[in-house]
């Protein structure tokens, strides 16, 4: 009975396995179908693009057949498909690089920069919420929703320039635009993709301090934002807790009140708030477009913006597809972490 029992528990976790993985594949084919066809209708020629409108019209043949656009639509995003999944992203016009091989340059000071903000956005914006629903309508509540108010309201891009004009330009308590100064630049051999990380690691202290002056108000801007959605889901999250009957019931059984609020009430939403703290770091790592062009942060969406701005559609359409990756595994990774953390998910 023990064996028939494990034999259909494997059954059971191969069949969650193989169904994770067709909708792991389904979702990536279809993001790299809209994502291919979409860049096919902009009005935007690839050919024009790469000579320019003064081409001759034998040049213009001659590329168009070089780059396949000859072929049918269908044909075309089979190619694609395929290269896609060789690695091959195409070559960026302007750059002259494989565009694969420039978003591995550009990637990791987005994902620092996101991944920065939202550790500041979880530790500010979760107790924050905490509080505010434990100490409902005082000032801490009051004070954690106009917060929220503000982060929804305020446009990152006019935040930043303010930032910039009052922590820059006025008080010179951080540097300037850019990641690092030309100083400290080749200084400091990459081996994660983050300065403060590889400078850490290296023991090169002048270049971690640069570089944490370079980054802490880019991120102080992006956490601002998570720490406003964040506390206001966990503040929602806890007044619905807190409302329950088992609280009442723990506290009438003499429990202290911070063992009601973190260990019980909390421990509750502990699984939702993982959820909603990826979808934070999902929009954090494809919605920092702005920021990082106000901030010339060398990072995926300046890079996306160049593409665009100069018809580069290999380059556009190559940062896409890597954004939305990133995002749809992040969904799902927090699908199966919900799953093994609350076993009424499973």
């Amino acid at each position: 009975m023990r064996a028939l029992a494990a034999r259909r528990a494997d059954v059971r976790l191969t069949l969650r396995l193989a169904r994770w993985i067709a909708m792991l594949a389904v979702t990536f084919t279809g993001l790299l179908a809209i994502t291919f066809f979409i860049g096919r209708k902009i009005p935007i020629d690839p050919v024009l693009a790469i000579l320019g409108d003064r081409a001759s019209a034998s040049a213009y043949a001659a590329a168009r057949l070089e780059l396949g656009l000859d072929k049918p639509l269908i044909e075309q995003f089979i190619i694609y498909a395929r290269d896609v999944l060789h690695g091959h992203l195409g070559v960026s016009l302007l750059t002259a690089n494989p565009v694969i091989d420039d978003i591995k340059r550009v990637f990791p000071a987005t994902l620092e920069l996101a991944t920065l903000s939202t550790f500041v956005g979880v530790m500010v914006g979760v107790p924050l919420g905490v509080i505010a629903a434990v100490r409902h309508n005082r000032w801490i509540d009051h004070a954690a929703r106009f917060i929220g108010l503000i982060g929804s309201s305020v446009p990152v891009f006019w935040l930043a320039l303010m930032g910039l004009l009052l922590f820059y330009a006025r008080l010179h308590w951080v540097s300037g635009p850019g990641r690092l100064d030309p100083l400290y630049d080749g200084m400091v051999d990459t081996r994660t993709g983050s300065l403060l990380i590889d400078s850490a690691i290296a023991g090169e202290w002048d270049v971690f301090v640069n570089a944490f002056s370079h980054i802490v108000l880019p991120a102080g801007i992006l956490a601002f934002y998570s720490i406003a959605y964040l506390s206001r889901m966990t503040r929602s999250f806890m007044l619905d807790q807190l409302s329950q009957e088992y609280v009442t019931t723990a506290r009438a059984k003499g429990l202290t009140e911070r063992r009601v609020i973190w260990r019980h009430a909390f421990g509750n939403i502990a699984v939702p708030l993982l959820t909603v703290i990826a979808l934070a770091y999902s929009y954090l790592l494809e919605g920092s477009v702005l920021t990082e062009i106000v901030f010339a942060w060398p990072g995926i969406g300046s890079y996306l913006t160049g593409a665009l701005l100069n018809a580069d559609m290999n380059a556009v359409l190559g940062s896409t597809l890597v954004i939305g990756a990133t995002f749809i595994t992040l969904n799902l990774l927090t699908d199966a972490l919900y799953r093994v953390f609350d076993p009424r998910a499973r």
